[in-house]
């Protein structure tokens, strides 16, 4: 079993990074499952519809290459574990994932907002999740499409100030461009942080990385689990 990480309280500024992590686990498919419980992180905890993860092909701290992981393990990982993935590029040299919740994707679309924006994108009025997509899939593969902040749950009017659909002043910089009152959406961003943190904690103590890597897991069943 992989050893854990002292037990110690995390603070803001004292959180496990992954390349400490990382050369806890012995094998490609721990390895992979310890990544991608961090970088989904907020989709597990049910904070957030969806998250960009971008592998590139190169070997990493632990000795190992993301990229040719995911090609070996990854689907099959993120399928068990109930998240539902894209590829969106593939450049040989990276590899642009889109990891997502159907659920709240599917609720996502439909709020009149949101169905609006993307309308103003160029989507389809009445469209699938699945339609909608793969249009942005197409996209991606030309200019970056500033409607990605939908699918990744930015709250709507920063998406649509930042794309000079409305006319809201800036206000500060954070994950995203943020606009006029900032405070529900540094609450949203610190929502965000605070799941990653949780996470980075969970998966430096657990002994399965791949039980992390599972909405149960969330409650605090793999942070708590002492390994062997």
């Amino acid at each position: 079993m992989p050893p854990r990480i002292a037990e110690r309280q995390p603070a803001l500024s004292d959180v496990p990074l992954w390349k400490e992590i990382s050369p806890r686990f012995a094998t490609d498919r721990d390895c992979l499952a310890a990544f991608l419980a961090l970088e989904t992180a907020e989709i597990l905890e049910g904070v957030k519809p969806g998250n960009l993860v971008n592998l590139v092909n190169r070997t990493q701290v632990c000795g190992r290459n993301l990229y040719h992981l995911w090609k070996a393990f990854g689907p099959a990982l993120a399928t068990d574990c109930g998240l539902e993935s894209r590829v969106l590029c593939d450049r040989g040299s990276s590899l642009l994932i889109y990891f997502y919740d159907r659920q709240a994707m599917e609720n996502l679309i439909h709020v009149p907002g949101a169905k609006a924006l993307l309308k103003r994108s160029g989507y389809p009025e009445e469209l699938s999740l699945d339609a909608a997509l793969s249009l942005l899939q197409n996209r991606i593969s030309g200019d970056f499409p500033h409607e990605i902040g939908v699918f990744l749950g930015y709250p709507l009017k920063d998406v649509a100030a930042f794309m000079g659909l409305v006319s809201i002043p800036f206000a500060c910089q954070g994950p995203w461009k943020i606009y006029g009152d900032p405070t529900r959406s540094l609450h949203l961003a610190e929502v965000h942080r605070a799941s990653r943190r949780r996470m980075a904690w969970r998966v430096a103590r657990c002994s399965d990385p791949r039980e992390c890597l599972n909405r149960s897991a969330c409650s605090g069943k793999c942070a708590t689990r002492p390994a062997a």
